[in-house]
């Protein structure tokens, strides 16, 4: 048995047998909107509106409320029971201002609640990463940042709760950002855990896009940006925290990146990691603890997959067992956080242990989700509310050209990250490694 799977999903085992077969053997009912080329990244997708030269195309997870239309939340059940959404969620306010141009509703995990990307009702949006593998896009922001990958989009938004914008932004080799816990509003958007963890973010093909898209999130971010000091890469310190488990090639990738981009590197010691992997856990228990709290009415709906109830069924004993001394610890964290950033400008580290695994042949199963989680270095960023950048750096492997660094800044420190982050870009030319549409 997989050893992330014993240590890290406690209370998921008991239901996994149960659940396998009938999660690993449904068969997909329904196919997302056909975009030019067929990647399954949209619920709803407007070619015409796709075809507008000159203006930002703006990609929102159907997570976020957008007028008229139902947000499905990648789920069966709620796009054939929901009504359309009355209004748009707040966060879309400024797009809307400037006329950007909406292309459609993105693909996402089942409830938001899995992190692999697979969706057996509207299709599992597809890794342009590396076609011929078949890898998985990752969650929940799966079709966001595979728009954005294969050019469909310019901007996407999406929602990370533990993870779900910079997980699958690190398996299609795109950027992402996780924004300050409170700075992006979240009235209209889906809820998780939305009092603890909830954020939305953008992600794009490169520092760049993040910066259009926070200008989108947040009034005046970019000339907030540009006028914010810059400073060179040797003035700048990144503490680099390593943890057990990861393929050494990653961490070398890593190592790799900020070296190029010159930064001061200080390695975090064996201190650091113990609360780092107590804060993982944390963070995990108080977004499955929510997800049972906001997702439990949907147990006895033959719309929602088995993976998806056995995802609940967990969080209710989390719930029950384990939230109110995760929530406990919770400040004892933000304080370490803080001391920590106030040594060094930011923490670096993978954002995935590994690198993305192939889709399996039946979809996703209980199982194959717990792999997945244990794979993820995200879950402790959002249980301390601080932004975190995902970006894509080279790595030495001949099927899979990219990994992702994940940088930690300090709270409302955006342009700050953005900045060290334009600073690793530009010295490792990732983005060379994309596909060009």
């Amino acid at each position: 048995m997989n050893r992330r799977i014993r240590t890290l999903a406690p209370g998921l085992l008991p239901i996994l047998i149960a659940s396998l077969c009938s999660s690993g053997c449904a068969i997909q009912q329904h196919h997302a909107a056909r975009d030019p080329q067929r990647t399954e990244a949209f619920i709803s997708y407007r070619p015409a509106a796709a075809r507008e030269n000159g203006r930002l195309r703006l990609a929102v997870k159907d997570l976020i409320d957008t007028q008229g239309e139902v947000t499905t939340a990648g789920s069966e059940f709620l796009a054939k029971h929901s009504a359309p959404a009355a209004r748009d969620a707040a966060c879309l306010r400024i797009a809307r201002e400037r006329g950007v141009v909406f292309v459609g509703k993105t693909n996402l995990t089942e409830l938001a609640v899995g992190v692999s990307g697979v969706n057996k009702y509207f299709g599992t949006p597809h890794n342009p990463l590396n076609p011929q593998l078949h890898l998985i896009p990752g969650g929940s922001s799966s079709g966001s940042a595979v728009a954005v990958a294969a050019g469909l989009a310019d901007v996407a938004f999406g929602t990370d709760t533990a993870g779900s914008i910079r997980v699958p932004a690190a398996c299609c080799g795109v950027a992402g950002l996780k924004t300050t816990f409170g700075l992006i509003p979240l009235d209209g958007v889906y809820p998780i855990a939305p009092n603890q963890l909830d954020t939305v973010g953008p992600l794009a093909r490169n520092v760049d896009g993040l910066v259009r898209g926070m200008d989108l999130l947040q009034s005046g971010f970019a000339g907030r940006y540009q006028g914010s000091a810059k400073p060179a890469a040797g003035r700048i310190t990144v503490g680099r925290l390593y943890l057990d488990g990861t393929d050494p090639k990653i961490d070398e990738a890593v190592d790799a990146a900020l070296a190029r981009a010159g930064f001061r590197v200080v390695k975090f010691g064996q201190d650091f990691r113990v609360k780092w992997e107590q804060a993982q856990r944390d963070g995990r228990t108080v977004a499955e603890a929510n997800a049972w709290v906001y997702d439990q009415k949907f147990k006895g709906e033959s719309g929602v997959t088995a993976r998806t109830k056995a995802v609940v069924f967990l969080g209710e004993r989390q719930f029950k067992v384990n939230l109110r001394d995760a929530l406990r610890r919770r400040a004892a964290w933000q304080a370490e956080l803080r001391r920590r950033l106030q040594q060094v400008n930011f923490i670096a580290l993978p954002t995935l242990q590994s690198l993305p695994r192939k889709v399996p042949p039946f979809g996703g199963t209980p199982a194959f989700e717990a792999i997945i989680l244990g794979s993820q270095n995200t879950a402790a960023v959002n249980l301390g509310g601080n932004p975190a950048l995902a970006l894509p750096v080279p790595i030495d492997n001949p099927d899979v050209p990219l990994t992702s660094v994940q940088l930690i800044g300090p709270m409302r420190g955006e342009a700050a990250l953005l900045h060290a982050g334009r600073l690793i870009e530009r010295s490792s030319a990732a983005g060379n490694n994309l596909p060009r549409q």
